[in-house]
């Protein structure tokens, strides 16, 4: 054979590997899906549905049981929510700092630090939050507990920043350098770039690393489950300052004690199902603004 030849067959082997690669992704998706699915139909099949989506009680063990979603979707909010609103402007702040303020070796300290934190386990979190979180906050707010989803919001944070940082930061990098020069020939200082510049400049990234920080908070279990006190209710006045229970902490704590094919097994599917949808509806309107900004409307 000769070069060409060894050539041409090198680029459609990887053609063919990546196809493959690509074809078997979708399809193990469709799978999941397949089974998830008709593992929730199961359980409408005994249960009613708007009972389920509009049910304000969480308790399998009652005769009869109980499942009302909205407990256990408040709670995943409530946390979630937190800790976007901690996460995202210490980590779009911190990325601007590290692109575009901090020096060489700085940059590189801080990079090596962001890299170490998102290599922490999420069951170490949840050990540092039970041991030193709670008990702050317990303190702090004079509760008669600290297992709040206050606790959860802040250890979410921590394990969203590296996300948010890392690719925020790499957006932010990729700005092309005339984009910049121009603004300071015109006259704009260093902020006024930063601002009016480079961050819509770096908006899709930035977006992306924020949805994906979302996507980490979310789809969390050990940490969450250890601190926030998994009690099924919906908050009152007090809201971030209640015990509550995420969807994934409910899965966690009941799949291993359910007996396969009950009602209350299937159950478990259907407020998996509603994770799946709730991420899923997050990432479309992810992309949907990714494609507003890239039209520039």
């Amino acid at each position: 054979m000769t070069n060409r030849q060894i050539r041409d067959f090198k680029e459609k082997s990887m053609k063919s590997l990546f196809f493959i690669g690509g074809v078997g992704t979708i399809f193990v998706l469709i799978l999941i899906c397949l089974f998830l699915f008709t593992e929730t139909l199961n359980f409408f099949k005994t249960y009613d549905f708007i009972e389920f989506v509009t049910g304000f009680e969480w308790k399998p063990g009652t005769n009869p049981a109980q499942y009302g979603l909205l407990p256990l979707l408040a709670g995943t909010l409530i946390v979630t929510g937190g800790a976007i609103i901690l996460a995202v402007p210490i980590g779009i702040l911190s990325a601007i700092y590290i692109a575009e303020s901090s020096g060489p070796k700085t940059a590189e300290i801080l990079k090596s630090s962001v890299e170490f934190l998102a290599g922490i386990p999420s069951v170490v979190l949840g050990f540092f939050g039970l041991i030193i979180l709670v008990p702050a906050i317990q303190s702090a707010f004079d509760l008669t507990t600290g297992q709040t989803a206050l606790t959860g919001s802040v250890i979410l944070a921590i394990m969203a920043l590296p996300t948010i940082i890392s690719i925020s930061e790499d957006a932010i990098s990729a700005v092309p350098a005339p984009l910049k020069q121009g603004s300071f020939a015109l006259g704009a200082n260093r902020w006024q770039t930063i601002y009016k510049v480079i961050i819509p400049a770096a908006f899709s990234g930035i977006s992306a690393a924020i949805i994906l920080g979302i996507g980490r908070a979310v789809g969390e279990t050990m940490a969450v489950m250890m601190v926030t006190g998994n009690m099924a209710i919906i908050p009152g006045s007090e809201l971030f300052l209640s015990s509550v229970r995420t969807i994934t902490a409910t899965i966690a704590l009941e799949m291993g004690e359910t007996a396969k094919g009950t009602e209350h097994y299937y159950a478990l599917f259907a407020v998996g199902a509603v994770l799946f949808i709730l991420t899923l509806g997050i990432n479309l309107v992810a992309d949907a603004v990714k494609k507003k900004q890239r039209a520039g409307v």
